[in-house]
Parts: C-alpha cells; sequence; structure tokens
C-alpha cells in the first residue's frame, strides 16, 4: 500500500506568488515614478502617428506585470524550489532588471539612444526567458508572448523617437 503524496503546503504557494508579485511590483513602481515625473517631457516629443496614447502604457503594463509574476510563480512551483529553477529564474531576473532600467534611462533621463540599446537587450532576455521557461512549464512561457510583443514594438517606438528627435 502507498502513501498518497502530501499537498503542497498552501502558504509555500501563497507565499511565493505574493515574492513574484512584490518583485515585479518594485519593477512597476520604479517605471511608474520615472514616468509620471517626466510626462511633460514626453508630450514635448516627436512621436510617429502609430505611437498609442500616452494613457494606455498605465494599463498595458499593469495587466503585461501581473503576467510576468504569474509566469515567473508558475515556473518556480513547477520545479520546486529557486535552487531546481535556478537558470530559469536568473534569466527572469536578468530581464526584471533590464525592464526596470529602461524606464528611467528613456524617461527620466532622456537617453533615447541609450534606452534603445538597453531595451533590445531587453527583448532578447525576454525571448531567452521565454526559451527556458518552455522547457519547464509551457503555459508559463506562453504568458510572456504579450510581453516579449509589447516590448518589441515599445523598441520601435523607442527607436523611432530617438531618430525623430536627435
Amino acid at each position: 500500500m502507498t502513501t498518497p503524496c502530501p499537498a503542497r503546503p498552501v502558504l509555500r504557494d501563497v507565499g511565493g506568488a505574493v515574492a513574484f508579485l512584490v518583485c515585479v511590483a518594485i519593477v512597476a513602481v520604479v517605471g511608474s515614478v520615472a514616468a509620471s515625473s517626466s510626462s511633460q517631457q514626453y508630450a514635448a516629443l516627436t512621436t510617429p502617428p502609430w505611437a498609442p496614447p500616452p494613457w494606455l502604457f498605465g494599463p498595458v503594463w499593469t495587466v503585461l506585470y501581473l503576467i510576468i509574476a504569474l509566469s515567473g510563480w508558475l515556473v518556480w512551483r513547477r520545479a520546486g524550489s529557486i535552487r531546481a529553477a535556478r537558470v530559469p529564474l536568473g534569466v527572469y531576473a536578468v530581464q526584471l532588471v533590464l525592464n526596470m532600467a529602461w524606464t528611467p534611462l528613456f524617461f527620466g533621463a532622456g537617453r533615447y539612444g541609450i534606452a534603445f540599446a538597453e531595451i533590445i537587450l531587453l527583448v532578447v532576455a525576454v525571448g531567452c526567458t521565454i526559451g527556458v521557461f518552455a522547457r519547464i512549464h509551457r503555459a508559463a512561457a506562453w504568458l510572456l508572448v504579450p510581453y516579449a510583443v509589447w516590448t518589441l514594438f515599445a523598441a520601435a517606438l523607442n527607436g523611432t523617437i530617438w531618430l525623430l528627435n536627435t
């Protein structure tokens, strides 16, 4: 007779979810502070006709940040520990740091060329995150696809704004 497998402690799962939400929230707050302090600067830029209205960025990023946190949590949960998922979560951490760095570069410092180079690195890091996540949890990888698409769009917008305003 086999003994049933003990259920995963709910508290551990909830704690993990909270940790991922907090990490992503820190990234979001840094971006929000940098962006809100320079809304007049952005309004003064020449932007392409396909640029979305400024009010759209907040809701889109809110949804994306929730998806990013969920994706990381799913991989951590499936792997069973940070140690077991150290490579994919390390790549995940790199893309979070790159995400956090972009907004202060673009909005806070007005360094559009450096921000463009940085967001290209972010696009690559998000793609790598999708690749390593797919090995552990396919749904977690697919959850990051909208983030990759939006980041690629943001890179095109960043590059165009840089060219139009130099």
